[in-house]
């Protein structure tokens, strides 16, 4: 049977919580197809994702708010009910590379990303060719310390224009402000090599080159207003050794990248990540 419907929840840890949620489901004739739990010792906090499939006779999404929200007011939950067919409305934001966005529009073409892609945002005219043999609008929106004001101006507009779920800033070579991301907090992914902070600034494959590195990597993450430190989605590495140039450094991240942000996106889109603090907990 396939799920129709996900909840997913955070809470003051105590006795009884999956016991109450799970009665509720059963005294309306729910099927619990997956369920998920994590109880975090150090802040004494419950989370739980549940997908569950209706009843034969159908029961929609105002229903189940209703019928779960004395156990959510009980328990004191942070909870949220989502149709587990709702495709999550996300936008993309480039910059000049491309192998983020190139894989994320080749997964959401072959349907392994639960997510629509209603529009694709850059400062840079680039990839627009990609964009458009995929069929997605592609607006220019350039950016300077000038201009910088105006532009989250109209990337406001667009977030609301399209009603916007998810922003991911797959190489989007642009900081955001402040103001921009506390807005949309738990909402933008961002993904970056994992070379932070040993080798910031420009060509930081090529840093890692002249220090003989052994790993390279990739981190998504949620964005706050501390430039690469928020909350931690997915992370991995590849080996490297001597042989190696400074470009085979560079396509290796590249394809670590891509991945990191494709399953972190997927994750999000799933409602398999849950904010607790400055980490996360993700149930993959």
């Amino acid at each position: 049977m396939r799920a129709d419907v996900i909840l997913t929840l955070s809470c003051p840890d105590r006795p009884g919580i999956v016991a109450a949620v799970s009665q509720v489901l059963f005294e309306h004739g729910a099927n619990i197809e997956e369920s998920q739990q994590f109880d975090d010792d150090r802040n004494g906090t419950f989370f739980m994702r549940i997908a569950f499939a209706n009843p034969p006779e159908g029961f929609g999404i105002e229903q189940w708010r209703a019928a779960l929200a004395p156990v959510a007011q009980r328990f004191g939950m942070d909870w949220s009910l989502t149709e587990a067919d709702r495709r999550c409305r996300t936008l993309i934001m480039v910059s000049r590379f491309g192998h983020c966005l190139n894989d994320l529009l080749y997964r959401w073409q072959s349907g392994s990303l639960n997510v629509d892609l209603p529009v694709i945002v850059s400062n840079h005219p680039d990839l627009e060719p990609l964009a458009r043999m995929y069929g997605i609008p592609f607006e220019v929106i350039p950016v300077s310390a000038a201009t910088k004001a105006a532009a989250e101006a109209r990337l406001r507009e667009i977030v609301a224009e399209h009603d916007i779920d998810l922003l991911v800033l797959a190489r989007y070579m642009q900081i955001l402000s402040d103001d921009l991301s506390a807005d949309l907090s738990g909402r933008v992914i961002n993904i970056h090599h994992s070379f932070l902070p040993s080798f910031k600034g420009a060509k930081p494959y090529h840093q890692a080159f002249g220090r003989g590195v052994k790993l390279v990597g990739a981190t998504a993450h949620y964005v706050t207003a501390d430039l690469d430190e928020g909350p931690i989605i997915e992370q991995d590495v590849v080996r490297v050794d001597h042989r190696m140039t400074p470009e085979d450094l560079v396509r290796a991240g590249e394809e670590c990248e891509s991945r990191v942000l494709a399953r972190a996106v997927r994750w999000h889109a799933e409602h398999r990540v849950l904010l607790n603090g400055d980490r996360t907990v993700v149930f993959d």
